[in-house]
Order: C-alpha cells, then sequence, then structure tokens
C-alpha cells in the first residue's frame, strides 16, 4: 500500500495535469513564493487555489523555472492582483520579455498564448535562495529548454525538476524540434540531477516521486531512442503540440483544428524536415490519427474531443 510522500513544513504542491505546470507553494513566517504560474486558461484556478492555502496573506514571490505557456500563462493574472510582486525569471530569455519577442519566447511558434507578463528579478543560476526556511540552489538545466533551471534543497535532498525529469520520462526537446541539437544537453542534465541525488522529486508534471534512479533509468532508455532516430522524437513532439491544443479547447471542429495547425510555424517546419513525403493536411491527418489511436482524443460528427 502506497503513501503519500511527506514534504517539509511550508511546502505544498497544487498538481495540475498536463496543461497547466504544478505549482508549488512555499511559505515561511515572512514571505510566500508560488513556483510557476500555469496555462492561461487556468489562471483563474491557479489564483483561487494559491489564495485558498494563503489564507488571505499576500503572494509575495513568483519564481519561473522556464518560460513556456504552461508555467508561466498565469503571471500576468497573479501580477495584476498581487501588486506588490515580485517575478523571478532565468535570464536567457529576459530581453524577450521585456520587448515581448513572442518569436523568441515560443509563444506564436507554437501556437500557443500567454499574456504579457513583467519580471523584477533574474534567477541566476549558481544562485541560492532561502524559500520556506530552507535554501534552494538554482541549477541550469537545458535540454528541453535551453535557458531552464531546476531547484534543489539540498537540506532535504528535494528537487523541482521542471521538465527535465519526470517519472515516465522528460519534455519534448523543443530545440531539436527546430534543427537546433540539444539531445546531448538532456543527457547532462540527467547526470547533473543524479550527481545532485534528490530523494524526493517533483516534477513540472505528474505526482511528486521518490523513485528516482528508476526514473533516471527509463529518461535515459527514452532518449536514446530519440537520439538513434530523431524523427520519432518529432512525431512526438507533433503530437504533443496537437494534443495541448486538444487540451485547451476541448473539442473543436476537424476544419478548425487543421486550419489553426496549419498555421503554427512549428507544424509547418516539423512538416519540411520529417514529413515531405505527405502534403502538409495528410501529413496532419495522420499525427491526429496516431493521437485516436492511442485515445488521446476520440472524433465525433467531425468534431474533435480531448480524451
Amino acid at each position: 500500500m502506497s503513501h503519500p510522500i511527506q514534504l517539509p513544513p511550508g511546502m505544498t504542491v497544487l498538481e495540475r495535469g498536463w496543461l497547466s505546470a504544478n505549482n508549488v507553494l512555499l511559505t515561511d513566517d515572512q514571505s510566500a513564493t508560488l513556483v510557476d504560474s500555469g496555462y492561461v486558461t487556468h489562471r483563474e484556478q491557479t489564483l483561487a487555489l494559491v489564495s485558498d492555502h494563503l489564507n488571505g496573506r499576500p503572494l509575495d514571490r513568483l519564481v519561473n523555472t522556464h518560460l513556456h505557456s504552461d508555467h508561466c500563462g498565469g503571471n500576468q493574472f497573479l501580477q495584476l492582483h498581487f501588486p506588490q510582486l515580485q517575478t523571478w525569471i532565468p535570464p536567457g530569455l529576459s530581453h524577450a520579455v521585456l520587448d515581448w519577442v513572442q518569436d523568441e519566447l515560443s509563444y506564436q511558434p507554437t501556437g500557443q498564448n500567454c499574456p504579457r507578463f513583467r519580471f523584477t528579478h533574474l534567477l541566476q543560476p549558481g544562485s541560492v535562495h532561502r524559500w520556506a526556511n530552507s535554501d534552494w540552489e538554482v541549477h541550469a538545466a537545458p535540454g528541453h529548454d535551453p535557458h531552464s533551471v531546476i531547484l534543489f534543497a539540498p537540506e532535504h535532498r528535494l528537487l523541482m525538476s521542471a521538465d527535465a525529469l519526470w517519472q515516465n520520462g522528460f519534455g519534448v526537446v523543443f530545440p531539436e524540434l527546430v534543427g537546433v541539437a540539444a539531445f546531448d544537453e538532456v543527457a547532462q542534465t540527467l547526470d547533473l540531477i543524479e550527481r545532485l541525488n534528490p530523494c524526493t522529486i517533483i516534477p513540472g508534471h505528474g505526482s511528486v516521486f521518490n523513485d528516482v534512479l528508476p526514473a533516471l533509468s527509463l529518461a535515459r532508455q527514452k532518449l536514446d531512442a530519440f537520439a538513434q532516430n530523431p524523427e520519432r522524437h518529432a512525431r512526438y513532439g507533433t503530437k504533443v503540440l496537437l494534443k495541448f491544443k486538444l487540451l485547451e479547447w476541448g473539442h473543436i471542429s476537424r476544419q478548425d483544428f487543421n486550419a489553426w495547425a496549419m498555421d503554427v510555424p512549428y507544424m509547418r517546419d516539423l512538416h519540411q524536415r520529417f514529413g515531405m513525403a505527405y502534403s502538409l493536411p495528410t501529413w496532419l491527418d495522420m499525427m491526429l490519427a496516431e493521437l485516436a489511436r492511442s485515445g488521446a482524443l476520440r472524433e465525433s460528427d467531425g468534431i474533435l474531443h480531448d480524451a
């Protein structure tokens, strides 16, 4: 019989699923810090969950592990609700946030949404921060995202791994989708996690877990398979982007969904690199058919439904 994993006092994981990243709330007598804010369509739910746990206290600090839309889509809404909120982001894309260059921030290329937000501080790799009466080390964790960080509390051997490691793998290696080599960076980040030797991991998506070595082994097996067959990873990434949008919409006509997909720069680029034996509409139909066979969507009377 399994038992819930006990976290240190002042740490609460608000597990969100796959459209919105998990939120981690860290509180002590001095301040309240939230790690990641979820996707924009969940912004009201994020605020409600955080406010319920704070019980009238303000949220003092918002920290983003990286700037994919499912991790920072609630930033603007929280900033509006908590005017004095500090917002800490990794430094790599700070210039793009400052000038709101959506191409660099991935929102326009992936067909996703993220309202413009501001930042007040940079979350520098190598720095240490005191949250919830614990020291948190910031470590660079490129691979899934070139600018991502992970957060480690040595005292508790507790790691917030973002999308660098889940219990069943890791996030899509987005640089690889646009032809930038990054599988080696994923491997290096997995090696870093092994060296940190955490006993408990709070992933960006999924439940808290402590079977760290099996998770690392599985992640390395998946990474090796992708590295040996990049087209396999490209198909996986394509289906993740399609599934993400279905999660956002819930249901949509196939015609409207195909119109959206064919206008997404990542889709057109992936098709050019990996699907040129087929027309773009045919290639997208093939990806949707694979999602349907896996049970990730169903179609009824020309309407696609998330499943």
